[in-house]
């Protein structure tokens, strides 16, 4: 086998990881898994698929091993293989953001219209937090923060948030996170929070980057 034909064949095979990636329902399935193992029942039920759909997503993302699964008694359990997959995902959304005009509009128009303050990178919220400075606000659902957060951080979810505002008030500044730089939850929190005069901004990624950037976890 000749040179060339190698590096076809070699090429051929990273394209079947751009295929397996190359959808929008197994992206979002990505962010989901990357949150904490979760079994096919509750991918559909956060996606909006059907059983039988997410199936054969979570088939192709562990065909190119994105994803492994695992059987317990009735339910089959997937979670990320390793954490590169979080690395395509934040690289694949650096070339949109940087050269796809819709990715700008869509990012003005629905994300940074509800904040256009500038967010904390993680590694700053780290060093702040550690110095008691902020209250890190995780907006995730409780199992995900159960599956691992930022030390420290309280949960409080969207529907949640409007008893514990008398306790925000008090704190120096507020940063929420959730799932990702996409999580509406984050920018619904922030938004919901300043309404109220609590002092509020974003962390910059979510919790899979802030993981995946060797910062602490902590585990409940």
């Amino acid at each position: 086998m000749s040179g060339v034909n190698s590096k076809h064949l070699l090429f051929e095979q990273l394209a079947r990881v751009a295929k397996a990636m190359a959808s929008a329902n197994r992206l979002e399935i990505l962010e989901f898994l990357a949150q904490g193992e979760r079994n096919v029942e509750t991918l559909a039920r956060l996606t909006g698929l059907s059983v039988a759909n997410v199936s054969q997503h979570l088939q192709q993302l562990k065909a190119v091993g994105l994803v492994r699964a695992r059987k317990e008694g009735l339910h089959v359990y997937y979670s990320l293989d390793n954490q590169m997959a979080v690395d395509l995902v934040v690289a694949l959304r650096a070339v949109a953001e940087r050269n796809l005009a819709e990715v700008k509009l869509i990012l003005d128009s629905y994300f940074r219209v509800k904040d256009n303050l500038e967010p904390v990178p993680a590694q700053e919220l780290w060093e702040r937090a550690k110095l008691g400075l902020v209250t890190v606000l995780d907006v995730r659902p409780p199992e995900e923060f159960t599956s691992g957060h930022v030390p420290g951080a309280i949960n409080v979810t969207l529907k949640d948030l409007g008893k514990r505002l008398k306790y925000l008030k008090k704190q120096k500044e507020v940063i929420a996170y959730c799932r990702g730089p996409y999580c509406v939850l984050a920018f619904e929190a922030v938004e919901e929070l300043r309404k109220h005069g609590v002092n509020a901004r974003r962390m910059e990624d979510g919790f899979p980057e802030w993981k995946n950037a060797d910062l602490p976890v902590e585990k409940d």
